[in-house]
């Protein structure tokens, strides 16, 4: 294919994505306010009597729904995005390559929705718990649904991206840049990595920072054991066919 087709290529896949991410905003934005109620109820549940969240802009009553509405539609559409890409640079990998790389694809997507489904479902009521209940006596805790959303955003891509830790170290592996037994020496250095991450986001107390870190530790460790086992198969695979 020449460099024009593949230009032309790249924009129809890039017209599809945009279609379908339109399609999918265009079926969810009548439930905007039900999304966000849904998406802030982890916080709404813990708020002290007689208290809720507050709208401090005008406009956010409007654009806050609007603006989760549309990151929603995105989240829903990535596997189709991803499928796009692949779609575009699967013909230039070689055939054992894409025996590796459907799995990769479908793994990190489904470990990265596992990372938001974690931060919603696990640590949101223990954060939000947290610092409802350190509050002083004399504040009266009233969130902006702004502020609420930028902070659960980031918490999402946050923890989604940390569940993709076996996925990278899994790709380290299979490109040679790190070594299995020189990752298990490493173990402890990891170990504090993880707990240094976790400090960073999450409250400052061991029982929410703990919550983080074990996963990652052990998401570490799963790479680890799927990277180790792909590498002895590889081997074997080279000693039984040494002309392959």
């Amino acid at each position: 294919m020449t460099l024009v087709g593949h230009l032309v290529e790249l924009r129809d896949r890039l017209l599809r994505c945009i279609a379908a991410l339109l399609v999918i905003f265009l079926g969810l934005i009548y439930f905007a306010n039900d999304i966000y109620t849904f998406v802030a109820s982890p916080l709404v549940s813990v708020l002290p009597p007689d208290t809720s969240m507050i709208a401090i802009d005008p406009t956010s009553p409007f654009f806050t729904p609007f603006k989760l509405t549309f990151y929603a539609s995105l989240f829903i559409c990535a596997p189709y995005l991803l499928f796009q890409i692949w779609a575009f640079i699967a013909p230039g990998l070689y055939r054992n390559e894409k025996s590796l790389a459907i799995p990769l694809f479908v793994s990190s997507v489904l470990l990265f929705y596992a990372g938001m489904a974690f931060a919603y479902y696990v640590l949101f009521g223990v954060v939000f718990s947290f610092f409802v209940s350190v509050a002083p006596e004399d504040i009266a805790v009233a969130p902006d649904i702004a502020s609420y959303l930028s902070f659960v955003l980031k918490i999402f891509f946050a923890f989604g991206f940390a569940f993709e830790i076996p996925i990278a170290v899994f790709l380290f592996m299979w490109a040679g840049l790190i070594e299995p037994e020189s990752l298990k020496k490493k173990r402890p250095y990891v170990v504090v990595g993880c707990f240094v991450v976790a400090m960073l986001l999450t409250p400052p107390d061991p029982f929410t920072q703990s919550l983080l870190a074990l996963p990652m530790w052990m998401l570490f460790e799963l790479g680890v054991f799927f990277g180790t086992a792909f590498l002895k198969k590889k081997a074997t695979e080279e000693a039984q066919n040494p002309d392959a």
